[in-house]
């Protein structure tokens, strides 16, 4: 790759011309300059770009774009005006198509370059709407007099202040639109400078429920309470108050309607708390909870376990099918809203849960569930290595449906199934939960 190097003992802000080769996992441009590797924000592959340093190591250094010399194909104009500076959205300038490539590659290259390992088959990748998608966030509030009151919004990129919103355009267009209505509504509040973060969760349906979770530090006045429940009647949003962690979150209005997301391929329901972990993206969760189904095509009689199963969000379609499947968990609290949601669904017979630590899994714990003739696994960004280096080495089960939020943990735990258990990558494709950001979810499919 061609640059003008600068010298070695120039100044920061010297500037330098390079060409763009390829995009990182955070989303950044790859280039190199006098072969030691830059990380380019906002330059996109195939880019030729003037670059500012902002931080020099030893192995390589991060720049930004700041002049475009010849832009790629797959350049767009952001959406958003806060595109730059708010944090929540890294790659609105890169087209959506591309975007989805891009992971891909992600993706392969974790497999190949971290687990040695290439699946046999690479699935079409799952990927809708790229606007108005987050159905969960977790905005922060700052009470900033110098910018005018208060600020609701991410923050800003690489930076613990706020950035100042007026908009988003990947949250649900209602809640975008009250953004400044927010502002005002907490500004005025007796806790302005004592409420931290506002969470966001919105059920489905057109009469979905929209919930703002306030994060206080200090008891509301009564003026206080008569405030928001003001902004909610006008507003059709509903408030909770959450005075210490997420099990102290309680609705303002106790008749308030329940939040729920549905599954309607399976006849499923699920309600929860809008402080219990849920997928962001409802729309691309139901696409990902049918492949998921697809690749591991659970049959009537047979045991599935569902490792890391949250509140059954697989483990229920996966009864729905007709199979025996016992839930996995580490949260208490999940597991009991599994066993609500199994209950209210007409599916307890068939799925069972319990709570265990399956960071510490062993093959004794593991062997303690019984046989188990097919496995799926839904870990957090930290993988499932205790778990995957427990399962039998040989035998059942004899499929395993794999889905992770972070392809560097996916490729080493598939190291382990495929080098030291036996199994096959069968399949392997991106889910873009997260469109407009460098993060990458992915679904796997090991076999015998």
């Amino acid at each position: 790759m061609s640059a003008t190097p600068h010298p070695a003992n120039g100044p920061l802000a010297s500037p330098t011309v390079v060409t763009v080769g390829s995009l990182d996992q955070e989303g950044r441009g790859i280039a190199r300059v006098d072969g030691k590797a830059v990380f380019v924000e906002g330059a996109l592959p195939g880019e030729v770009v003037t670059i500012t340093t902002l931080k020099r190591k030893p192995t390589y250094d991060i720049a930004r774009a700041d002049v475009v010399l010849k832009a790629a194909a797959a350049r767009v104009a952001p959406r958003c005006p806060h595109f730059g500076v708010c944090g929540g959205c890294s790659m609105q300038h890169f087209d959506a198509g591309a975007q989805v490539a891009a992971k891909q590659r992600t993706l392969e290259d974790a497999l190949w370059h971290l687990g040695h390992v290439r699946p046999q088959q690479v699935l079409p990748p799952i990927h809708g709407p790229a606007w108005e998608y987050r159905h969960r966030a977790r905005l922060s509030v700052r009470y900033v007099p110098k910018k005018g009151g208060v600020l609701v919004g991410f923050h800003e990129r690489k930076s613990s202040y706020v950035a100042d919103m007026t908009s988003c355009a990947v949250l649900p267009r209602r809640i975008s639109d009250l953004l400044p209505k927010l502002r005002v509504l907490v500004g005025e509040l007796s806790v302005r400078d004592r409420l931290p973060q506002i969470e966001l969760a919105v059920g489905d349906g057109p009469e979905a429920a929209h919930v703002l979770v306030l994060r206080i530090l200090e008891p509301l006045a009564a003026y206080d309470e008569a405030a928001l429940a003001a902004f909610a009647d006008l507003h059709g949003v509903q408030f909770y108050v959450q005075p210490g962690g997420p099990a102290t979150a309680t609705p303002l209005r106790p008749t308030q309607a329940r939040l729920a997301y549905t599954l309607p391929e399976f006849d499923l329901a699920f309600p929860y708390s809008p402080t219990e972990f849920t997928q962001v993206n409802p729309a691309i969760n139901r696409v990902l909870v049918r492949r998921a189904l697809a690749l591991l095509d659970p049959r009537p009689g047979e045991r599935v376990a569902d490792f890391f199963c949250g509140m059954g969000n697989f483990s229920l379609p996966i009864a729905r099918r007709g199979a025996t499947v016992v839930g996995v968990e580490g949260s208490a609290a999940l597991v009991r809203r599994a066993e609500e949601n199994a209950a209210l669904n007409g599916l307890s017979a068939q799925a069972t849960f319990r709570v265990a630590n399956l960071f510490a899994a062993t093959p004794e714990t593991v062997e303690a569930l019984g046989p188990l003739d097919r496995i799926l696994v839904d870990p957090p960004r930290e993988g499932a290595i205790a778990l995957v280096k427990a399962l039998p080495g040989d035998g059942p089960p004899g499929r395993i449906v794999y889905v992770s939020c972070s392809p560097a943990t996916l490729a080493r735990d598939a190291a382990v199934l495929v080098h030291d258990h036996g199994y096959e990558l069968a399949a392997a494709g991106v889910v873009n939960m997260f469109p407009h950001t460098a993060h990458v979810e992915s679904i796997a499919v090991f076999g015998r």
